[in-house]
C-alpha cells in the first residue's frame, strides 16, 4: 500500500496474453493484476491453462500477443534470469551433489555475490526455513518437508520481484502438505513477498490465498477472495470445481421472486434472495453444508426428505438425500456433534430439508 496515495502497488500484471500451441489455444486473452504482497492462486483442472501462464510469467514460455509487466517493466520478451522471480517447482529440483548451503547460495554465486554476504544470507535463510545446523547435509538426507524448505529458501535468498510456486506441495503427503500450507503462507506474509501459486488443490488455494483465479479453457472464469470465491460463485463450473454444490435449474415465476423447479408432480416455486427477470431461465447453487436438516426455513425452500446415505468424514457428516417431490438426490454436510465415527441421521430416517433463499445462489449455466 502507498501511503502517500493510498493506493496498492500492482506488482504483476498480464493484459489480454495469448498462447497457442499449433491449433490448441492454451491461455486465451487472459488479464491479471497481483497487487505487491499479494498471494494469488491459479486453480483449475489439467489443461486449464495455469501452468502455461506461470511459465510464460518466468520466462519459460514466450506468449504469443499480450503483455506481462512486473513491477510496472514489460518483461514479455526477457529471458528468465533477468526478470528477478523466485521460482519453487514440484519436484523441488535441488542438486544432489551440492549441500544445503550450496543449494541455497547457488543462485548468489551466479549473480557474482561475494562469499561473505552469500554466506550471512544463507544463514538468514537456514534461520527462517528452521534448518539451523543442517547447513552440510545432502538432500537425500532430508525429509520431503525440509528438501520444500531448501528449495524456498533458494528462491527467496536472491529477494526476488515475485515468487512463482508450481504445485509446490503436490509430492508431500497429506498430513505434511498441510503443515507445509501453514510454513509457505506464513513465511510468505512475513516477508511480504508478492507470489503466485499454480495448484489444482481446491484445499490448498483456499487456505493459501489472498486471492484465487479459477481457470477453466486458458480464461480465468472468476478472482475473488477465498470467501467470495466459495460462497458466491458466478458460474456452474466454479460452483462445481470449488468444493460440492447442489445445482437445480428452472425458471424465474411469473413474479420475479421465486424459481420453479421441475418437480415429480409438476413446478415446484422457491423463494430468491433478489427479484429476477420473469420467465428468464436460472441455474441455482446450494453449498451443502448449507442446506439445514431438520428444520423449518419458514419462508425459504422447505422439502420432505430420506435419508439414503450417511459417511463420516472426520470432523463431518455427508448425507445423501432423496427428495420425493423434487425427483432427485441432494447432498448435505453437517459438522460432527457427537462422538467420533457417529452420524446424527440413519439410513431411511425421514426429515425436513431445507435452505435459505440468501443460500440459493444464481450462477451462469456455463
Amino acid at each position: 500500500m502507498n501511503k502517500a496515495t493510498g493506493t496498492t502497488a500492482e506488482a504483476l500484471r498480464l493484459a489480454s496474453v495469448r498462447k497457442s500451441y499449433g491449433s490448441t489455444a492454451a491461455v486465451r486473452e487472459l488479464d491479471l493484476s497481483v497487487e505487491a504482497g499479494e498471494l494469488v492462486a491459479l486453480l483449475g483442472p489439467s489443461g486449464c491453462g495455469k501452468t502455461t501462464t506461470l511459465r510464460m510469467v518466468a520466462g519459460f514460455e514466450r506468449p504469443d500477443a499480450g503483455s506481462i509487466r512486473i513491477g510496472g517493466a514489460e518483461v514479455s520478451q526477457l529471458p528468465p534470469h533477468k526478470r528477478n522471480l523466485g521460482m519453487v517447482f514440484q519436484n523441488y529440483s535441488l542438486f544432489p551433489h551440492r549441500t544445503v548451503a550450496e543449494n541455497i547460495g547457488f543462485g548468489l554465486r551466479m549473480a557474482g555475490v561475494g562469499r561473505a554476504e552469500r554466506d550471512t544470507r544463507v544463514q538468514e535463510m537456514l534461520d527462517l526455513i528452521q534448518l539451523q545446523g543442517r547447513a552440510e547435509m545432502y538432500p537425500s538426507k532430508l525429509s520431503g518437508g525440509q528438501q520444500q524448505r531448501v528449495a524456498l529458501a533458494r528462491s527467496l535468498v536472491v529477494n526476488p520481484k515475485v515468487l512463482l510456486l508450481d504445485e509446490p506441495l503436490g509430492a508431500l503427503d497429506k498430513s505434511l502438505r498441510e503443515s507445509m500450507q501453514f510454513e509457505i503462507r506464513g513465511m510468505q506474509q512475513r516477508l511480504g513477498i508478492t507470489t503466485l501459486l499454480v495448484t489444482h488443490d481446491q484445499e490448498e488455494a483456499l487456505s493459501m490465498s489472498d486471492k484465487v483465479a479459477v481457470m477453466s479453457a486458458g480464461r480465468i472464469l472468476q478472482i475473488g477472495t477465498p470467501n467470495d470465491i466459495y460462497d458466491r460463485p458466478q458460474s456452474r463450473f466454479v460452483a462445481e470445481f470449488l468444493g460440492t454444490s447442489n445445482i437445480f435449474e428452472g425458471k424465474v415465476a411469473p413474479e420475479g421472486t421465486s424459481v420453479l423447479l421441475p418437480g415429480r408432480d409438476g413446478e415446484i416455486a422457491v423463494p430468491l434472495e433478489m427479484a429476477a427477470q420473469p420467465g428468464s431461465p436460472l441455474v441455482l447453487s446450494v453449498r451443502p453444508e448449507r442446506v439445514r436438516l431438520g428444520e423449518h426455513a419458514g419462508e425459504g425452500a422447505n422439502f420432505e426428505a430420506r435419508v439414503t446415505g450417511a459417511v463420516f468424514r472426520g470432523n463431518y457428516a455427508a448425507y445423501q438425500l432423496d427428495v420425493p417431490s423434487l425427483g432427485r438426490e441432494l447432498f448435505v454436510y453437517r459438522q460432527a456433534d457427537g462422538p467420533l465415527g457417529a452420524v446424527s441421521h440413519r439410513l431411511g430416517e425421514t426429515l425436513t430439508l431445507s435452505w435459505a433463499p440468501r443460500d440459493a445462489v444464481p450462477v451462469s449455466a456455463d
